[in-house]
């Protein structure tokens, strides 16, 4: 009769993953319930969305005259004004999550977490994941709101989840980029700084203007710039035909960016921690 032993470095390592899953879950849901308890900071996150798709609808609304339009963009302009809403709004929303984050070392309770018996990658985890479900929330309210309008989802139940899936991952990579500023700079006042330049590249994308109709150094610059080929895959899911391209565009980009703005977050973190 022969007994078997169990890895103690395997039973260590199951333990801890447990215990990151257990303190990233009650982290997630502090950052989702304090970000639910300011209304007054998630408001912009929808309210400029709406107005900018809006005003877009009724400014080039007379572009779904031109068969180019119809044929290879968007059955209307209400359509394609949609992913641009749910690019504005993620970004609003994860670069205000990142702001409390920094309010949070500022004010001292980042040091206490620290001096608590929890993950310190949890911490950061936390925070990137109520991002991620804000974003699914934030999709949802607007497609409800825009199919009220009249936008319609031509690809179905599938472009529905397409759209969600890409705005939760445009918020993990936002929110990932702007928690390593957080975390680097501990403050507030610095990472709302650098939003103004991530509204400059939103504003030189397709995310409100198609890029067949650019041109000069406006089109050339909205060519390179990362986050046309994001809005720009989510638009294709408000079409009838879905393609592996648009998945590519709207996930694995962001999935990239993603993965950049993890390390630099969790680097930022481990050179706090050495520093303290």
């Amino acid at each position: 009769m022969s007994l078997s032993i169990a890895d103690p470095k395997m039973m260590a390592s199951s333990s801890s993953t447990r215990s990151l899953l257990r303190h990233t879950f009650v982290l997630t849901r502090r950052s989702v319930i304090g970000r639910l308890r300011q209304p007054a900071v998630l408001a912009p996150a929808f309210i400029f969305p709406l107005f900018f798709a809006a005003l877009g609808s009724a400014s080039f609304n007379k572009l779904a005259s031109d068969p180019y339009f119809t044929a290879n963009i968007a059955t209307s302009f209400l359509n394609y004004a949609v992913a641009g809403a749910v690019l504005q709004g993620v970004l609003f929303g994860s670069t205000s999550a990142a702001g409390d984050l920094a309010t949070d070392i500022e004010q001292g309770f980042f040091e206490r977490l620290l001096a608590s018996p929890i993950s310190r990658t949890a911490i950061v985890l936390g925070r990137l994941a109520a991002s991620m479900v804000v974003a699914c929330v934030q999709v949802v309210i607007f497609m409800t709101i825009f199919l009220v309008a009249g936008a319609r989802i031509e690809s179905g139940p599938i472009g529905f989840i397409g759209l969600i899936g890409g705005g939760a991952l445009l918020a993990l990579a936002m929110s990932a980029m702007m928690a390593g500023l957080a975390i680097k700079s501990g403050s507030p006042e610095v990472v709302q700084g650098a939003f103004p330049l991530v509204f400059v590249l939103m504003f030189l994308s397709s995310a409100f203007f198609p890029r067949h109709y650019m041109k000069g150094w406006y089109r050339t610059v909205a060519d390179w710039n990362p986050l046309s080929h994001v809005v720009e895959g989510m638009q294709g899911f408000m079409n009838h035909e879905l393609s592996a391209s648009q998945f590519a565009k709207s996930w694995l980009i962001p999935f990239v960016l993603a993965i950049i703005g993890i390390a630099f977050a969790l680097r930022a973190l481990n050179n706090r921690l050495a520093a303290s």
